[in-house]
């Protein structure tokens, strides 16, 4: 059973300025602050239609997470958008003492995450921001899959109360998750199976439903959940999963250190030890190269989890 449809190809980072745009009509509370990259975060529409709530604090990523903490004693809600390697490993002092200590209602946007950032380079493409988020005491950390998912999960970040880390790419990927409904914590089922339990997140959740169509001709029924939530983890979906097939592989565009992986970890060790591969960059920094093809050189693609889910059976 398949509960996806394929659509289109579009970047997820305008799924973000779609849903900030819906938000600016609907939630005068709503406010955005940008770190000079307004049209590579897609807030155009949102700075054009509401000077007034639109803060462009330049390259100054510190100073937007602090005007952001202090926007939200007056009652506004402030999205701030940068690349995710300025929006955490640039500013993440600022974010653990005013933002997360404080359990301030900031909304942390980060585009561009991960190997996908392509020819910027590895001083660009950061692969441990949602190891930085997660630790963080109270932080909700979001990392989509596609256009709509992003979207959704931006309209649905402003009703949430508390600090969040939402994180999403560059390039234009696969539409598929059109008709899914978007809850934060709460997993999504894609495709039932028997042989293993396929969990992914952010742009790996298409390459895990193209590894699943390729274990099926191989008569490996693959069973693939969107973990569009990373903390907080919906634990229950995992292991009611894993009760049935017995195996799991977790797919992140992140390194294999920190990210969804060891959190999925964790949930089995205390709960359900179940054999488990791990399908993310193995501790390196990325380089410069198209999405494509650094992609498929650090193991990321669905020829990779293909690979992993047969290391995996073969541990059952």
């Amino acid at each position: 059973m398949k509960k996806y449809t394929y659509t289109e190809k579009k970047d997820t980072r305008s799924g973000f300025g779609d849903g900030l745009t819906e938000l600016g009509k609907t939630n005068p509370n709503v406010v955005a602050l940008c770190a000079d990259l307004t049209g590579s975060l897609k807030m155009n529409e949102f700075a054009k239609n509401h000077p007034e709530r639109f803060f462009q604090v330049g390259i100054a990523e510190a100073n937007m997470m602090g005007i952001a903490a202090g926007l939200t004693i007056g009652g506004k809600i402030p999205f701030t958008g940068t690349f995710a390697n300025f929006s955490t490993g640039r500013v993440y002092d600022q974010i653990r003492q005013s933002i997360a200590y404080s359990d301030k209602n900031v909304k942390i946007c980060a585009s561009h995450a991960g190997l996908t950032l392509g020819e910027d380079g590895a001083t660009h493409q950061i692969l441990e921001d949602i190891g930085l988020m997660k630790m963080l005491p109270g932080m909700t950390v979001i990392n989509t899959c596609d256009y709509s998912q992003t979207k959704a999960a931006t309209l649905a970040i402003a009703e949430h109360e508390g600090p969040v880390y939402l994180r999403f790419g560059r390039p234009s990927v696969p539409v598929f998750m059109t008709d899914q409904p978007f809850e934060i914590g709460k997993a999504i089922q894609l495709t039932e199976g028997t042989d293993v339990t396929i969990v992914a997140t952010g742009h790996l959740v298409w390459e895990a439903l193209q590894a699943a169509e390729q274990l099926e001709e191989k008569g490996i029924s693959a069973e693939v959940i969107n973990i569009h939530t990373i903390k907080p983890l919906d634990e229950e979906a995992i292991l009611k999963s894993v009760a049935k097939t017995g195996c799991i592989v977790t797919a992140e565009e992140h390194n294999k250190y920190g990210g969804l992986g060891e959190s999925v970890a964790r949930c089995l060790a205390t709960n359900n030890p179940t054999p488990q591969e791990f399908v993310a960059v193995n501790d390196s920094f990325g380089e410069s190269a198209t999405p494509a093809e650094l992609m498929k050189k650090y193991g990321l693609n669905d020829e990779a989890i293909v690979k992993a889910v047969e290391k995996v059976i073969s541990r059952k």
